[in-house]
């Protein structure tokens, strides 16, 4: 089988599964390598994402660890035996890997929920105002590569715009609603793009107004995908190293519980929509 150099999060996700299977059945690598025909090296291999693994055989593992969830089954042959390519591997050696990975998972999340603190979501940004925001945090990007980051963005809003959209609700702050990145057509014209979204029924937008009381959530901002089921969602939180995927039961419960305490915070969609529209009057 031939090995992956850079395996994607999605299949590295895979990985992750069929390893917590063997672990809950309390079963040794070597054990579920001989009964699949295999070594433990080419286990580990598979349980990293490095290496494909076929239904058939996913099919045995999951019986010999004794799963019996028949919808988790499902979806983990959904993911190993998926060969169709995304128009994010255009992007392979263009763009950071992650920057597909995140476009990968969001075409298979079956929603999107997310909070922005400091910028307006990358899926409602304007050409412009995504330019302005990679041209002011990475100065030094020639135009060949500058290009390709505002077009991967624009190509991203694909899973909201298209006839059968993927729901997706964002909680947004105030502060990133105002702040200029450009100038103020730039950010009239984002404000707008807002608007339209929500008035086709593509995205729920949730304000924060600065004046709101009790919030302290800062750097509450994340992205979570909803999966086929509960145990298969991911997040994706920003650190001081990169963009990281979570699926962790336990930190996923912990945003799970984040974004419902932010939400409390935020006005409701209508109202949130009338907020966004008086702004644009300001402007």
């Amino acid at each position: 089988m031939t090995m992956r150099n850079q395996p994607t999060a999605r299949q590295v996700r895979l990985g992750a599964e069929l390893r917590k299977l063997r672990e809950a059945a309390g079963k040794p690598a070597k054990e579920v390598a001989s009964l699949l025909g295999s070594s433990s090296a080419h286990m580990s291999q598979i349980e990293a994402g490095s290496s494909a693994i076929s239904e058939e055989r996913l099919r045995r593992l999951a019986a010999h660890c004794a799963c019996t969830n028949e919808a988790l089954i499902a979806a983990l042959v959904a993911m190993a035996t998926e060969r169709t390519r995304g128009w994010w591997d255009e992007y392979r050696g263009v763009l950071p890997q992650v920057n597909l990975d995140v476009a990968e998972a969001e075409h298979h999340a079956t929603s999107l929920r997310e909070i922005v603190i400091n910028y307006v979501p990358g899926l409602l940004q304007t050409p412009d105002y995504a330019r302005a925001v990679f041209s002011y945090m990475r100065p030094e990007l020639p135009e060949s590569e500058l290009a390709p980051r505002v077009e991967h963005r624009m190509r991203r809003r694909a899973i909201i715009d298209r006839d059968d959209p993927t729901p997706y609700e964002t909680i947004v702050h105030e502060f990133a609603l105002r702040v200029r990145v450009a100038d103020r057509n730039t950010a009239l014209t984002q404000l707008k793009r807002v608007l339209e979204e929500i008035e086709r029924g593509h995205a729920t937008v949730r304000v924060i107004p600065i004046d709101q009381d009790g919030f302290a959530g800062a750097d509450a901002s994340m992205m979570f995908m909803g999966g086929p089921l509960p145990q298969l969602d991911t997040a994706l939180r920003d650190d001081p190293t990169g963009t990281v995927f979570i699926d962790a039961e336990a930190q996923l419960h912990q945003l799970r519980t984040l974004f419902r305490r932010v939400e409390k915070a935020s006005l409701q969609p209508a109202a949130s929509r009338d907020f966004i529209h008086r702004m644009t009057k300001e402007l």
